[in-house]
């Protein structure tokens, strides 16, 4: 590991670069005057081609060389840190913190348990009711007759992110039908009500600071249009959210208020990594991305730069990032 964490600038390996996460977070860390190392598993993938990095195409999360991969791209570029921003390389980072420990290479990660409860959804909604938290009722596919009749469902995939394989229905039958195309379905209740994301950073000793921020446009599972606000109720059920499922380092959690049950607030899902959205959370005024960054090299997260000011509305949309003749 490097001799003196406040050394600058930092080398950091940022991986999915090809998602908003990736994007954003590498955008970010270039302004701190990082280096950034952007990988990803599409050789054709936007944040490749950011200036004033070093891009590398690197295989998939799911395909067996990805641990001796990483390793390699490690020895030879010399990162003092990996931050990655896909779900399904947490585990196989989790199981490679010592090899990247030995490289000189920084992780910040949850135990494969903390893990497990926010890639898993059918984990999840059992750490939750387990802990009293209020989450939308979960059925695997051979419990599809354990629902409410005439409650709307969503069927989706039990591992994954976004909107991928997401679908809507409302009976028990088109569940059934549903859940064919899914991998590993789950079916949940279709929650009415607000929906919002909680930009979280967990320092080492589990003190948490939540920014909250309405998802008032979503496209694609991303929220292109978001409003930071406040919300006691709201903040203390992230809080306890984040403690059950044991979450640590930079975080994102999701729900919705619903006013018409008699627990307003109902908790959706845990991002173990940093969230597409989260541009609204520094816009209003967080120091999210560089408090991270001293946790992550071992030095005290003031949490006093991760206040917010609510009200603060964010629009993303896509941009011409580049232009020209290429190879297909």
């Amino acid at each position: 590991m490097p001799t003196d964490a406040r050394k600058q600038p930092w080398r950091i390996l940022v991986t999915g670069v090809g998602g908003a996460p990736g994007f954003d977070l590498s955008r970010s860390l270039l302004r701190l005057g990082c280096h950034v190392i952007g990988t990803d598993a599409n050789p054709l993938a936007p944040g490749l081609l950011l200036p004033d990095t070093t891009p590398y195409t690197a295989v998939p999360a799911g395909h067996p060389d990805y641990g001796a991969d990483l390793l390699r791209l490690c020895r030879e570029l010399r990162p003092d840190a990996i931050v990655s921003t896909v779900e399904q390389e947490l585990s196989k980072l989790v199981a490679l913190r010592r090899p990247l420990a030995g490289l000189g290479v920084r992780t910040w990660l949850p135990d494969q348990r903390a893990v497990d409860a926010c890639t898993d959804k059918a984990a999840f909604h059992q750490v939750l009711t387990e802990h009293r938290i209020p989450t939308p009722r979960t059925f695997l596919p051979h419990e599809i007759d354990e629902a409410l009749d005439g409650h709307p469902l969503v069927v989706k995939p039990r591992c994954g992110q976004g909107a991928q394989s997401v679908h809507f229905c409302r009976t028990k039958d088109q569940a059934r039908v549903l859940c064919e195309p899914v991998p590993e379905p789950i079916v949940q209740e279709q929650l009415k009500g607000r929906e919002f994301t909680a930009d979280c950073l967990v320092d080492r000793s589990g003190r948490a600071s939540v920014i909250l921020r309405h998802r008032l446009l979503v496209k694609g599972g991303l929220a292109v249009v978001s409003s930071t606000f406040r919300h006691r109720k709201v903040e203390e059920h992230v809080r306890a959210t984040l403690a059950a499922v044991g979450a640590t380092g930079v975080c994102c959690v999701q729900g919705f208020i619903c006013e018409d049950r008699p627990q307003q607030v109902v908790m959706t899902e845990v991002n173990a990594r940093i969230a597409g959205g989260f541009p609204a959370s520094e816009a209003a005024g967080a120091d999210l991305v560089g408090q991270f960054l001293k946790g992550l090299f071992g030095l005290p997260v003031d949490h006093d730069r991760l206040q917010y000011r609510p009200g603060v509305r964010l629009t993303k949309y896509i941009e011409t990032l580049a232009a020209g003749e290429g190879t297909t």
